[in-house]
């Protein structure tokens, strides 16, 4: 059986590369890691052509140099894999700059098409590009497609398909004489060694690229020779610039006259232009973002929508007894679009519970086993799904429409004084969705200090995993405290994660990680409607994560935690008082005293202590733990067997009931359950976060950055617990005093590193 040709999609990043990866390949994209790196590999099958064709969408590079390691792996694997094809893609509104890396990849032996991507919006407004002589000037066939609308995708693939069947000879578009005759005779002694792709060598040896240098000492004095003989003013010997002047040169007179303006003298305000003054403003940015945010979580997680339950009253007796009571809206208000398909999910979850329990002998331990220890776990964390998924196609709608770059350019505008740059801010933002590519794509910023700081603070922008724990016990203490929404409670306890992020990064800056700014230069991407095909294999992917995870990791951990919890020292079955799990939290308990679910709680307290050390695990663990622990504690209470009898009718989705019982029966108060949250939101994450750390890190980094994690939550969980704590349950206004927190302790750690800067200045080197 014959192999699999592979194309490869390469071009700059926002160029359309990954919606166009997302249109040839839809269900049969796979995302892995690079061998012996942390970066994302996407492969997927093409299957319109004459054979199946395999598609690697390599990492967005600006050129084939060896200055990131996207670079690195995308040089690698088009000189060593030799794919039938390299589809170049190449933003059609930005021909020029884009034309640069076209120019690197015309120099490697293998079949190239160039694919001109968003001429749909090079149409719309009146521009037109002469595709046939643009073809003829570089030598290889270009097709014009717009990747959103799925417009001549077929053509290109078939053009690719052609290319492949004939194989292609490097060339070089370098127009310097002197220049061109040095990488001529060197090509010639890479032919001479027999080396493959010697053209492109050739240049990169000539640019004294540091991977050329080192694979090919030999031919140095070559080039060395040369330089002595060789006098430009302007670059003396700096060959890879000279290099890099004459490819923008032949861009500028060969190629850019081909792109034709309707009216090359106006200048045109596009819509993005519009918008941008408005969401990129200098006053109203920063704002707008945090609207855009409440507004986010409002949609996702409130029980009383836009707040009408206090203006209309919603008769919902109607549904009572049936699955759909409480599914649309209950006394408080009309749901949310993310708690009803919560909601929804629960009472599925609940009807399969109760199905299976009822097949089985009640009391038994086989019952308590599979029902408690093994569907509750689960279900418990699968009832989040559908409010993670709401979430995440937010988050994605937001970064596909190229709203984020402009978040990212708004905060370098305002954080560049206090030794940060907006690049920093853009793996931070990743992190909402999931800390492990949030860590790996703080490779992309140069300064080592930098990258070790954002790599710390990232777990702080709370993940999807996460959000059990914020929703489940923020609705708790809505219906047991009467504090506050549920929405709201989330929203700021997201801001207080940001709010600690930013403040540890500008005192990691100003202290042990000191050192200069590197410029900011991104190019911010024309807003445009995300696509729902491309949404929906994002939301897809992040699905088969989740229940991967959950019939994994989570599945072992709430088993243990069952066993653990009904089996003594002894190996026998116990009360839980007496349980190794009960002997383990005793212990641990303590430490957590001035974090408000330490010793000051019952004899069950320790409960809280063992969730948060399970969470380290998979942070979805301690709902999984709640739920798993929650029977018990309403058998060792003395209470009724039946959750409904402890709760009442409170509780409305999967997880809030647990922990109810969780506060209810431990004494816990809101302070504590507050500090609770804060804790697992900023200490250790999941082990998948740590083993990216700790790759992502410099050697010797990652203990110190376990250590600040544990301090970091500690201390944040100990402050946030002591302020609440002077205010009583019926004063409690929890926005005020969280949010005095926050603005405190900010603050006391801004003066603190004005202090220090004052006290060791930084020395200017002579």
């Amino acid at each position: 059986m014959s192999k699999m040709k592979t194309f490869a999609l390469a071009g700059n990043p926002n160029c359309g590369k990954t919606t166009l990866f997302n249109n040839l390949t839809g269900s049969t994209a796979h995302v892995g890691n690079w061998p012996g790196v942390t970066v994302d590999k996407k492969e997927g099958t093409y299957k319109k052509l004459e054979e199946h064709v395999a598609i690697i969408d390599l990492p967005g590079i600006y050129s084939l140099s060896p200055y990131t390691p996207e670079e690195v792996i995308s040089r690698n694997y088009i000189l060593e894999e030799k794919p039938a094809c390299v589809i170049n893609i190449v933003d059609a509104t930005n021909l020029e700059r884009n034309l640069y890396l076209t120019t690197q990849l015309l120099e490697m032996d293998v079949p190239l098409v160039v694919a001109l991507n968003m001429m749909d919006v090079v149409e719309s407004h009146g521009d037109v590009i002469q595709v046939k002589d643009l073809e003829k000037k570089l030598g290889v066939p270009v097709v014009r497609i717009s990747a959103l609308k799925e417009d001549n995708l077929d053509e290109l693939m078939r053009v690719a398909y052609q290319e492949a069947l004939k194989g292609r000879q490097g060339k070089t578009l370098i127009e310097n004489k002197d220049m061109l005759h040095l990488i001529n005779d060197v090509t010639i002694a890479f032919k001479g060694k027999g080396v493959v792709n010697p053209l492109f060598h050739a240049v990169k040896l000539v640019e004294n690229d540091e991977i050329e240098a080192k694979d090919h000492p030999d031919l140095l004095p070559m080039v060395d020779e040369f330089k002595k003989s060789f006098h430009d003013e302007m670059f003396d010997d700096d060959f890879e610039a000279l290099i890099a002047d004459s490819r923008y040169k032949y861009i500028s007179k060969n190629c850019a006259p081909f792109y034709k303006k309707k009216d090359p003298e106006a200048r045109v305000l596009t819509k993005s232009d519009k918008i941008d003054r408005v969401l990129t403003n200098k006053w109203a940015g920063i704002p707008i973002f945090l609207v855009i945010l409440f507004f986010i979580f409002h949609l996702t997680f409130s029980e009383n929508l836009f707040f009408l339950g206090g203006l209309i009253k919603f008769d919902h007796s109607c549904f009572e007894g049936s699955m759909f009571e409480g599914l649309f809206f209950t006394d408080a208000g009309i749901n949310s679009p993310g708690v009803i398909l919560a909601n929804f999910f629960t009472n599925i979850t609940d009807w399969i519970t109760g199905c299976v329990s009822g097949w089985l002998e009640e009391g038994s331990w086989l019952q308590g086993f599979i029902c408690d220890g093994v569907l509750g776990g689960l279900f418990a964390v699968l009832g989040f799904l559908p409010q993670i998924l709401f979430l995440f196609l937010f988050f994605s709608i937001l970064e596909d429409s190229g709203y984020m770059a402009r978040v990212a350019f708004i905060l370098d505008r305002i954080f560049r004084k206090f030794g940060l740059s907006g690049r920093s801010f853009m793996p931070m933002i990743m992190g909402f969705g999931c800390s492990v590519p949030a860590m790996i794509n703080t490779r992309t910023l140069a300064d080592e200090k930098e990258r070790t700081a954002t790599v710390r603070v990232i777990p702080f922008f709370s993940c999807g995993a996460k959000l059990p724990i914020l929703t489940a016990i923020a609705g708790a203490l809505v219906q047991t405290f009467g504090i506050g929404n549920a929405d709201l409670i989330t929203y700021a306890m997201y801001l207080v994660g940001m709010v600690t992020a930013i403040i540890c990064v500008i005192a990691m800056r100003h202290t042990t990680m000191r050192g200069d700014v590197p410029p900011f230069i991104m190019e911010l991407p024309a807003y445009h409607a995300p696509q729902f095909k491309s949404l929906m294999i994002h939301l897809w992917d992040k699905t088969k994560h989740f229940v991967k995870k959950a019939f994994t990791i989570i599945l072992a951990s709430t088993i243990l935690i069952w066993f653990l919890s009904n089996f003594g020292w002894n190996w026998k079955s116990v009360d839980m008082q007496d349980s190794i799990l009960a002997s383990i939290g005793q212990l641990i308990q303590p430490l957590f005293t001035p974090l408000g679910f330490g010793s000051q709680l019952n004899s069950l307290g320790w409960v809280f202590a063992v969730a948060a050390i399970t969470g380290l695990i998979a942070k979805e663990n301690v709902i999984a733990t709640f739920f798993t622990l929650a029977g018990v504690i309403i058998a060792a209470a003395g209470e009724d067997s039946s959750l409904a009898a402890l709760i009442g009718e409170e509780a409305t989705a999967d997880g809030i009931a647990e922990s109810i019982v969780m506060i209810k029966g431990t004494g816990i108060t809101a302070a504590g359950c507050i500090s609770f949250i804060a804790f697992n939101m900023l200490t250790i994450p999941c082990f998948a976060a740590c083993a990216t750390a700790k790759a992502e890190l410099p050697k010797g980094k990652f203990k110190w950055t376990v250590l600040f994690w544990i301090a970091v939550s500690y201390i944040g969980a100990a402050i946030i617990y002591t302020f609440l704590s002077m205010f009583s349950s019926d004063t409690l206004a929890w926005a005020i005093p969280t949010f005095a927190g926050i603005l405190v302790a900010a603050a006391a750690a801004i003066l603190g590193v004005i202090y220090y800067n004052k006290k060791h200045p930084v020395k200017k080197e002579a």
